[in-house]
């Protein structure tokens, strides 16, 4: 069961990645995060009260809810970096150096968690590195010069810091779950992000560019809030019943979807390195879900 619950984290997460890059063609990311933050507290927190899972609070060891915060700031420090890079990055290429924490989530399951890296997942993990980096590499025409001077290579630094962050998300969120329904640990690291993110936005002095966001970037703001609380339900849920080492991999399989909805949306194309990267990425990811 914990694998259906970790597709279905991939296909929401894929979503997620379109809407925002809708939302956020005027709005500053900063300001995107908080506010769909704001959207993915609402449901998260409803599905708490939703199940009776509230109970649980006061039960709620010193430990677990010192490493459920930590995976939030992680979490909320994940987001900042990446729908920053997704602003001003393409999404074919801002998307795959995300899913680069699965290789580090892997290495950290193995050093901190325990669990065993077997030769074909080597493999696996090669596979997928190998991926991810012919996805980034920049295609053989160079980018026009007002474009360049306005994004250079700062979406790569973001997304670097997004991967980072992301895979320490799932290694403090593995341990933190330890002893708690996966429903109440995702409400409260989001209630971490939110505090998070907004503290961000009064300290940058942003918040006056609040009341200039249009009607249709919040619309697509908050769907993919909505789309990230699905998304982090299905994940956690999974992560608390399935092995961090397999989770996460197929959890970056949302990759196949940002592709797919990128082409129809954005009308991104992948070249032939491209195309390939997502091969390799796709079958190491299988590979380590069925080995």
């Amino acid at each position: 069961m914990w694998l259906l619950y970790a597709v279905g984290s991939a296909f929401f997460a894929g979503v997620t990645s379109i809407l925002a890059k809708i939302g956020i063609q005027k709005t500053d990311s900063t300001v995107a995060t908080a506010l769909r933050t704001v959207v993915v507290l609402i449901f998260s927190w409803g599905i708490v009260f939703l199940t009776g899972s509230q109970t649980q609070i006061t039960s709620l060891g010193g430990q677990t809810v010192l490493f459920l915060v930590l995976s939030g700031l992680a979490t909320g420090a994940s987001w900042l970096c990446y729908f920053r890079a997704l602003q001003i990055g393409e999404i074919n290429k801002v998307v795959p150096i995300d899913k680069s924490s699965t290789v580090l989530t892997i290495l950290l399951a193995f050093l901190f968690l325990g669990e065993s890296i077997s030769f074909p997942k080597g493999v696996a993990v090669a596979a997928i590195a190998a991926g991810i980096f012919l996805m980034i590499e920049r295609k053989g025409e160079p980018a026009a010069p007002e474009k360049r001077s306005k994004t250079g290579a700062g979406w790569i630094l973001y997304g670097a810091g997004s991967a980072f962050f992301a895979s320490l998300t799932a290694i403090l969120g593995k341990i933190g779950i330890t002893g708690v329904e996966s429903n109440l640990g995702t409400a409260i690291r989001t209630s971490v992000v939110l505090v998070m993110a907004w503290m961000m936005v009064f300290v940058t002095g942003k918040t006056k560019e609040i009341s200039g966001i249009s009607r249709k970037e919040l619309l697509f703001i908050s769907l993919s809030g909505i789309a990230t609380g699905a998304s982090w339900l299905c994940y956690y849920r999974a992560l608390q019943e399935g092995p961090a080492s397999v989770v996460a991999p197929v959890d970056k399989l949302s990759v196949l979807v940002t592709v797919v909805f990128s082409y129809f949306v954005f009308g991104e194309k992948l070249g032939r390195k491209a195309a390939a990267g997502l091969v390799f990425l796709t079958a190491g990811t299988v590979a380590m879900a069925v080995l």
